[in-house]
């Protein structure tokens, strides 16, 4: 049976001894990159991700993270990986969006936005093997609308409605209060997103095409012959704070919110994992520490200030925030239940700005436009900053001024934006 968040509880407690980690990773950027799914060209849509500075548009199977980055947003600094998931919006009854903001996770410190991530050894005595340099894999599906309970990947993409002041944020949340879709009530703590991947590995590939086949959830607490390799539980929470929208529901009282791929239910949600620990941390980490989310001596920490320093520019020149007409890219809502499809040539940029990595392999999953990007460059030393490029925060060694009429606005210590 897979691990759902209402049975996590029961998982901690037959852990026992073995590994168990839970840390903050603030956010790296936002950014429609995907470079799994969509390597070498934007991302049909919009997404959060946490981790080491390597990340990119493409990302080759051979990168060593740890060597290549000069940091990572997660506490555990030895920990280079890259996690991303799907951005909420709230959708105004006027047909305007906004972004929903982040909150770190539980006593955890004030890192900035992001999301708990957690590797969890599954409660059966097998040895858990960390994963290897090259190892990738994604979970959920951003197209799909209808929930499928006989699906394995399905019921392990959950959501808890919190509530005031970090009430009911525990291993097993109250009556009603934990769901497969977007709650349909409001969240006076706000909605937190809850995924689970797969454990159980193949032990011969680390990447296949569909980014999924050579994992799988276990079957009645082991892992299937097929998949015999026992690997870290991962777990990510991802706390949306709804709140701000509370009292700007619609007046018919539907649930106002909305992924980034235009999923107004929730099943849609998905995540994206590359493995990037430097050396044998992880594996020693799985061998020695068994503290919730406390100390694990044999690997290296960071502050919260040091994690929410390590940021990056967005990439492609469009707004994600403030008040948008419409969801970044060509996401039009999809509610279902059929399938979503894709969208194209409404007009979203298909370019960015920057290096160009060495091209990954071709595309697979999610079809994108099929025009082209043009060669990226560079901006020009000394130039003013284009609009909704960075232009300032700690540490930043960019243009300050932006080009007209644009204005630098303050976002937060580490990261302004013209706008």
């Amino acid at each position: 049976m897979q691990l759902k968040p209402a049975l996590l509880g029961v998982a901690l407690a037959a852990s026992g001894a073995h590994a168990l980690l839970r840390f903050a990773c603030s956010q790296l950027v936002l950014e429609r990159f995907d470079p799994l799914l969509n390597p070498g060209q934007v991302s049909p849509h919009l997404h959060q991700i946490v981790g080491g500075n390597a990340f990119n548009i493409s990302m080759d199977l051979q990168n060593d993270l740890p060597s290549i980055s000069s940091c990572t947003t997660c506490t555990f600094s030895e920990d280079f990986s890259n996690y991303w998931t799907a951005v909420l919006y709230f959708q105004h009854q006027n047909g305007s969006f906004k972004r929903v903001p982040q909150l770190p996770g539980q006593l955890l410190g004030n890192a900035n936005g992001g999301m708990t991530v957690y590797y969890l050894q599954p409660g059966n005595g097998q040895k858990v093997t960390a994963f290897k340099k090259g190892f990738r894999m994604i979970v959920g599906n951003a197209m799909v609308r209808s929930f499928d309970g006989s699906n394995p990947e399905a019921t392990s993409l959950n959501f808890r409605c919190l509530d005031a002041n970090g009430g009911n944020g525990g291993v097993t949340g109250a009556p009603g209060t934990d769901s497969n879709s977007l709650p349909t009530q409001k969240c006076l703590g706000g909605i937190r997103s809850q995924i689970i991947f797969p454990s159980c590995w193949n032990g011969v590939d680390l990447d296949p095409p569909d980014h999924k086949s050579h994992v799988k959830y276990p079957v009645n607490g082991g892992c299937p012959s097929t998949h015999p390799v026992q690997v870290p539980q991962l777990f990510i929470e991802t706390v949306w704070d709804t709140t701000q929208f509370n009292n700007m529901w619609p007046s018919n009282g539907q649930q106002p919110f909305v992924y980034s791929m235009g999923d107004p239910v929730g099943v849609g949600q998905h995540a994206d994992y590359v493995f990037g620990w430097k050396g044998d941390s992880l594996q020693r980490a799985m061998d020695q520490c068994n503290d919730f989310g406390g100390a694990c001596p044999t690997l290296q920490t960071q502050s919260i200030d040091a994690i929410n320093r390590c940021t990056q520019p967005s990439r492609v020149q469009e707004a994600y925030d403030g008040w948008l007409p419409s969801l970044p890219g060509c996401n039009p809502i999809q509610a279902g239940p059929a399938k979503a499809t894709m969208v194209t040539g409404c007009g979203a940029p298909t370019t960015w700005t920057g290096p160009d990595p060495t091209p990954g392999p071709a595309p697979t999953g999610n079809p994108v436009p099929t025009s082209q990007p043009p060669t990226p460059t560079n901006p020009a030393p000394g130039a003013q900053q284009t609009h909704y490029g960075q232009c300032g925060g700690k540490d930043f060694k960019g243009p300050t001024a932006c080009q007209s009429p644009y204005t630098c606005k303050f976002s937060n210590d580490y990261y302004s934006q013209c706008l």
